[in-house]
């Protein structure tokens, strides 16, 4: 027989079994529930580091580093797949992830030649894809197109194989293995040869603690981060990047330099501010802004470059001829031009392949200047900018002097430069002058064509004759 007592300790004894289990099915019916509150889902930027390593990536880089730091990412990605390209680019993307706050992480999605290794070694993590190489990162000094390049000065391999040593260092890789992807003289016992530079595969990078770990995609980078499930956020370069790219192309900087001098030489022959002038300003300003942000041009260069246009314009309007401000003038501004195209590690011959290109650029704006200013005064443009109409006395227009209409058709020599304006000697009278808009230096046979009101107006000799005969 069950007794009172017996039942109630069965009783208190199902209670309570209830009561352990409840208390143990609530944390696990509240983490299921899909109201239940979760942590901040982590977030991962991913941006593409591919082609050629051009000035344009580094401002690219940077604004990805900055954006992942505001928002608090967890890590910031870097899809490598590069032949390499400019040395200078490489290292201001270097400097950016070593500053950077945020863990960086080098996918190497297939290879990491030459500026991409640098770019890789300087990433907190390194993670390779199979059939993946990195190395061979020795500078050359390219050619002609088609041609094989050239090997560059000890003292540039020095440099860059310094930059790749440090680098190493602030990332606690193998430092020799660093140098000898530069430098074919580094010698590693059963590794690499003296005079052969060092390329790692897949399985060598890890071996020698290059890489640290192996990943064929995205998702499987992630994982063996232990950054799996994170919302992944691709950034591409904005429509401002890829303008500045394209200006700081060596094709369409050299343009730029060629329209800048072009607008300029022409708007200072030309009276007025007009059409030239407008597209000699912009071109020189959109060449200057393009290499100030890849931080290229400093105030040294801009300085520099603005001092040798003043003295120009100083000696083309105010100085008689050419003299010591305007040479001085020019050498400024093909040095100011030069030291914003070049930056450091850049070799001794590239610097000279610079200085040919600004060169050949300004003179190719004389000779264009020059052909132009022959062919305005007979240009639609030419009519509008240089005054042609005359002012008739027979309809009740007469201002200037009845001798200064006596002087049409006769001779003299111009006594100063006619920028257009100037004196001329007109049968052993100075006379203030104006030419047509053209350049006539001093000493120099001129014709008096005709009188616009107080203007008298003249014009090479030789000119006159050929457009008579």
């Amino acid at each position: 027989m069950v007794t009172p007592t017996t039942r109630l300790k069965l009783f208190l004894l199902r209670l309570s079994t209830v009561s352990v289990l409840t208390l143990l099915a609530v944390p696990v019916l509240f983490a299921a529930s899909p109201d239940a509150p979760r942590g901040p889902q982590k977030v991962v930027y991913v941006a593409q580091i591919q082609g050629i390593i051009d000035l344009g990536l580094a401002p690219f880089v940077e604004r990805v580093i900055q954006d992942a730091t505001q928002a608090g990412a967890a890590a910031v990605v870097l899809d490598i797949n590069t032949f390499g390209g400019r040395v200078d680019a490489a290292v201001q993307i270097r400097d950016s992830l070593l500053n950077s706050k945020v863990p960086t992480i080098a996918f190497i999605n297939k290879r990491a030649i030459s500026a991409g290794a640098l770019i890789s070694l300087a990433s907190e993590k390194i993670v390779i894809g199979t059939g993946g190489t990195i190395g061979a990162a020795t500078p050359v000094q390219a050619g002609q197109p088609g041609a094989t390049a050239q090997p560059v000065e000890e003292k540039t391999v020095s440099y860059v194989r310094k930059e790749f040593r440090a680098t190493a260092e602030a990332r606690k890789r193998p430092l020799l293995i660093a140098e000898a992807m530069v430098d074919a003289d580094i010698v590693i016992s059963g590794v690499t040869t003296k005079g052969k530079l060092l390329t790692l595969t897949t399985d060598e990078s890890l071996r020698l603690k290059v890489a640290d770990y192996q990943a064929d995609t995205l998702e499987e980078v992630l994982k063996v981060l232990g950054l799996e499930g994170a919302e992944i956020r691709p950034v591409t370069m904005n429509w401002a990047e890829n303008v500045l790219r394209f200006l700081t192309h060596p094709v369409v900087s050299s343009l730029l330099i060629t329209l800048a001098m072009v607008g300029i030489l022409i708007e200072l022959r030309t009276p007025g501010f007009g059409f030239p002038g407008v597209i000699g300003v912009s071109s020189l300003g959109l060449f200057l802004w393009g290499h100030w942000i890849v931080k290229l041009a400093g105030w040294e260069e801009l300085l520099i470059a603005a001092i040798g246009a003043v003295l120009l314009v100083v000696d083309l309007i105010f100085i008689a001829g050419f003299g010591l401000a305007g040479f001085t003038g020019i050498l400024a501004i093909f040095a100011g031009l030069v030291m914003s195209m070049v930056g450091p590690g850049d070799t001794p011959q590239f610097i000279v392949q610079t200085t040919g290109r600004v060169v050949v650029s300004v003179l190719l704006a004389i000779a264009a200047s020059l052909v132009f200013m022959r062919l305005l005064p007979g240009m639609p443009i030419g009519r509008k900018l240089i005054l042609e109409t005359a002012l008739e006395a027979g309809k009740g227009f007469e201002s200037a002097p009845t001798s200064d209409h006596a002087l049409i058709g006769k001779t003299g020599k111009a006594s100063t430069a006619l920028h257009p304006a100037g004196i001329a000697q007109i049968h052993g009278e100075r006379i203030d002058v104006v030419s047509e808009g053209e350049l006539i230096d001093a000493g120099e046979s001129i014709s008096v064509v005709r009188v616009d009101g107080n203007r008298v107006v003249v014009r090479r000799i030789e000119q006159f004759t050929n457009a008579s005969a």
